[in-house]
């Protein structure tokens, strides 16, 4: 249902983001196979929507609201996603390419990524306490006064870590992710 400003119920599929439904609040919508490549959706709000193998690189995300957020096999290289509103931000991520994505000072505490590409990801000052990084590649990422506190890397590989400067308290690694 659309009704306004605000987008209901309704999936989306092959389209690219100007063709979508011109609102600024979705609830509940999937979108399959749609194109958001170098898009603005600065100040848009998704609420427990889902983004499934969609193309997002480069995507403009200043002040945008992800509560409860989805995104599965989607291309999102390059997002900075520290534009983000933080309020109430909430998302996960399924074998998803996030390479050279900015999460800087975001708070992420129990995050999930699952089988996602992490290159290059900055995750500097950002809150990960609690997060699960399944079977992720996070070669060159940038942990620099990250709190990872009970998080769960024992999966995931390429990773390096500086204790001196982040917060391990309860990590969880395996010895051969790290290098």
């Amino acid at each position: 249902m659309t009704s306004g400003d605000i987008c209901e119920d309704q999936s989306f599929k092959e389209l690219d983001y100007p063709e979508i439904c011109k609102a600024t609040e979705y609830f509940n919508c999937t979108f399959k196979r749609c194109n958001f490549t170098e898009s603005d959706i600065s100040h848009l709000i998704f609420i427990e929507c889902t983004f499934d193998e969609c193309n997002m690189r480069m995507l403009k995300v200043a002040n945008t609201t992800f509560k409860e957020v989805l995104f599965r096999k989607s291309n999102l290289m390059g997002i900075n996603f520290f534009e983000c509103n933080k309020f109430m931000l909430s998302f996960s991520f399924e074998k998803c390419d996030l390479r050279l994505a900015s999460f800087n000072s975001l708070p992420l505490k129990k995050i999930t990524i699952s089988e996602s590409l992490l290159k290059e990801v900055d995750f500097t000052e950002a809150d990960l306490s609690g997060a699960y990084l399944f079977k992720c590649d996070l070669e060159k990422a940038i942990f620099d006064h990250t709190l990872l506190k009970k998080a769960d890397l024992s999966t995931s590989e390429n990773y390096s870590i500086d204790p001196e400067i982040n917060t391990l308290k309860g990590t969880r690694f395996s010895l051969s992710g790290v290098p």
